[in-house]
């Protein structure tokens, strides 16, 4: 049942809509059929609308007035030049960085209650104009008393109230998908909203940005490819944070970068390396890499560094999906189709009883076409949109967990689609990957590993002796017992072989348990070996023991 709230706000959201002249929307949303002719009989509809905007302005006017989710989602549509007219990814690109600001006073008083003191006291200057305005907070250009340029950043007014009103409407429109179609069941709203609710939450906390901020400077310290702005920790409150002021060309201004001199095509192979060095190696990306948060250092143009803002999005992987990824992608690359097939099965992406062939031959058929193109000529987004077909024919349900890390995919693809589009993605990719997939499975990192977990092994070897000596001891007092009143000599041989067969039987499953322990002990991937080592193991020796008993 739709709460009172929720109807209200789909009212509102449908009275934008045809307000600003977007009546093709209206007609296309079938959830509003029954009350839609209320808007067209009213009044304010027809009296209130733009007037003179083209379509693309009015949509742009449209989201802005929506609010931060509808311009988050605009912002994330605005990359993809390759799936929306000219027109509309020109205007929605004024989402980015855009947006209308609030007042520079309000900014001001908001920034002295979070910090328990007049402004004039915290710097040495604070312009109330803002600097940029997105869809969750501001920015103010300010000085420290030190002289040294910061900005602060400074949360909407009645952001967590408007954000909390659209994740009950995203809740509600969930809960009737998952009741009323068919497709929930392999696209699952609810864990999708709950995974948005997880990630727009964490950036209304600017505390928890600043740790971003922090983390990931610390992962590039010394790094020619990104600098991250140093974050000013006592003045950092979870409605405001104060951080270095970047300078540097915006991303999107490719005319200003090329005018400069700048190696265009080594900024966007950076732009790749920088994209699989966050996921893989430090399992830690920048997950809103729209252009409006993307800054370039040209002070040496034949080596230009990537400067980001913006940390409120951020993401990690689970190991187990990792390591996946990182062999999808380079079966991909290798061309290796089945290989893809057989990893979707083992990572319980698919359902246990698809085939592997018929799954091989439907991968081969979308990613064959794009092998060896330069992005100019290909676009991830159309390969997803067939991909997005195949897993329905397959039921493949949605990984909410790599929600966030194909949308970063598809910016950094629509980023170098804009700078650079005879980029060599794959070769730019393949060496990062390889190079991260030998590390993780070689003998290096099976040291690191037994350092690491080194207390926890240490626990499991302790218990392994007594586990094993438990075992034979029940086998021998079980299955070599001699019965010396009725045994004749060949039966007691016989009992003998019997009785050390299943003594080695129980030793190979102590042995192969052991190693089950020892492979989950060290993380190593793919897990699902060191469990059928541990079941295997466990099987047999129980199997064994159970017949000695019998």
């Amino acid at each position: 049942m739709i709460s009172l709230s929720v109807a209200r706000r789909l009212i509102g959201i449908q009275r934008v809509l045809v307000r600003h002249g977007l009546d093709e929307y209206v007609r296309a949303t079938h959830l509003y059929r029954p009350i839609r002719f209320l808007f067209y009989l009213s009044p304010w509809t027809w009296f209130m609308r733009s007037q003179g905007a083209n379509r693309a302005e009015k949509l742009r006017l449209a989201l802005e007035e929506l609010g931060p989710i509808f311009i988050k989602f605009g912002q994330a549509l605005s990359t993809r030049r390759d799936l929306l007219p000219r027109d509309i990814a020109d205007e929605l690109a004024k989402l980015q960085d855009r947006v209308p600001p609030f007042s520079g006073a309000a900014a001001r008083v908001q920034v002295e209650r979070a910090l328990g003191r007049p402004v004039g006291e915290l710097f040495a200057s604070f312009d109330e104009n803002p600097l940029a305005a997105a869809s969750i907070a501001q920015v103010h250009a300010a000085t420290l008393a030190d002289g040294r340029e910061v900005v602060v950043k400074v949360l909407r007014p009645g952001m967590r109230e408007a954000i909390g009103r659209d994740l009950e409407v995203l809740y509600a429109l969930a809960r009737l998908a998952k009741r009323y179609w068919t497709e929930s069941s392999r696209l699952r709203p609810l864990e999708v909203v709950s995974e948005y609710e997880k990630t727009i939450t964490d950036e209304l906390d600017l505390l928890r940005e600043a740790g971003n901020a922090s983390q990931l400077r610390r992962n590039f310290a010394g790094s020619p490819l990104l600098h991250v702005p140093e974050v000013h920790w006592d003045l950092c409150r979870r409605d405001v944070m104060v951080m270095e002021r970047i300078r540097g060309v915006p991303i999107s201004d490719v005319e200003r970068l090329r005018e400069l001199g700048t190696d265009i095509k080594k900024l966007s192979e950076n732009g790749v390396t920088i994209f699989f060095t966050q996921v893989f190696r430090h399992n830690f990306f920048h997950a809103d890499m729209h252009p409006g948060n993307i800054f370039v250092d040209v002070a040496d143009p034949a080596n230009p560094k990537y400067a980001a803002v913006d940390f409120g999005i951020v993401a990690s992987l689970e190991e187990r999906d990792q390591y996946y990824l990182a062999a999808n992608f380079l079966a991909f690359f290798d061309r290796d189709w089945r290989r893809i097939a057989e990893l979707h099965l083992e990572s319980g992406w698919i359902p246990p009883n698809a085939r592997v062939g018929e799954l091989t031959s439907a991968v081969r058929t979308v990613c064959e076409p794009i092998f060896n193109k330069p992005l100019g000529e290909i676009s991830f987004g159309i390969v997803l949109l067939r991909l997005f077909e195949v897993a329905r024919r397959f039921e493949m349900p949605v990984q909410p967990q790599l929600i966030l890390l194909q949308k970063t995919l598809l910016n950094i693809e629509g980023l170098g689609r804009q700078l650079y589009p005879e980029l060599d993605l794959f070769k730019t990719a393949r060496p990062i990957l390889r190079d991260w997939m030998a590390e993780r499975i070689g003998p290096e990192a099976f040291a690191k590993g037994l350092k690491d977990h080194w207390p926890d092994l240490a626990e499991a070897l302790k218990m392994a002796p007594v586990v094993l000596q438990r075992a034979v001891r029940r086998a021998y007092e079980d299955d070599f017992r001699v019965r010396t009143e009725s045994a004749s000599v060949e039966a007691l041989r016989e009992e003998l072989r019997d009785g050390q067969a299943r003594r080695n039987a129980v030793l190979a499953g102590g042995a192969s348990f052991l190693g089950g322990v020892l492979w989950l002990a060290l993380s190593t991937a793919p897990a699902w070996v060191g469990w059928t080592l541990l079941g295997a193991g466990g099987a047999l020796m129980l199997s064994r023991l159970a017949g000695g008993r019998a």
